[in-house]
């Protein structure tokens, strides 16, 4: 289970105020703050966090996971209304080799204009023909 707060993540310290970001939406359980680094050239890549730290995706309860993709959903709107974006990614970094630099769970809404630089879809390969059912079965039955 997650902790209220974590002295030295700064995530943390936005959500207790103790550092203050530019806050775009906030409730009981969720704060989203534009990025210090945003993708692109567009204004607007906002991270959403839930105020209660949980380092990865599985630490994270459903009740605060779906606090959080609430407020995804109601930020995306605006987002686009205001930053003029023709699309939007919904990305959420899990571990470092993922490129989660703040071990806070959170998810980045990235507002997007065609040919603005920003890639995503580099070092794409293609499977073994029985690769993807190999791995299905493999997930499934960790499921289980």
């Amino acid at each position: 289970m997650g902790i209220i707060q974590k002295n030295d993540c700064i995530f943390c310290k936005f959500v207790t105020g103790e550092i203050k970001p530019a806050v775009v939406f906030k409730n009981e359980s969720v704060l989203a703050i534009l990025d210090i680094n945003p993708a692109g050239a567009l204004c607007g890549h906002t991270l959403v966090m839930p105020k209660k730290h949980f380092e990865t995706i599985e630490d994270c309860p459903e009740k605060e996971l779906k606090e959080a993709i609430a407020a995804v959903k109601k930020l995306v709107p605006a987002i686009k209304m205001v930053s003029g974006a023709e699309g939007i990614n919904v990305i959420q970094n899990n571990g470092q080799a993922a490129g989660q630099l703040v071990n806070h769970v959170h998810f980045h809404i990235i507002p997007r204009a065609r040919g603005d630089g920003i890639h995503f879809n580099e070092n794409r390969r293609k499977p073994r023909p029985m690769e993807l059912t190999e791995a299905a079965e493999a997930i499934k039955k960790a499921l289980e």
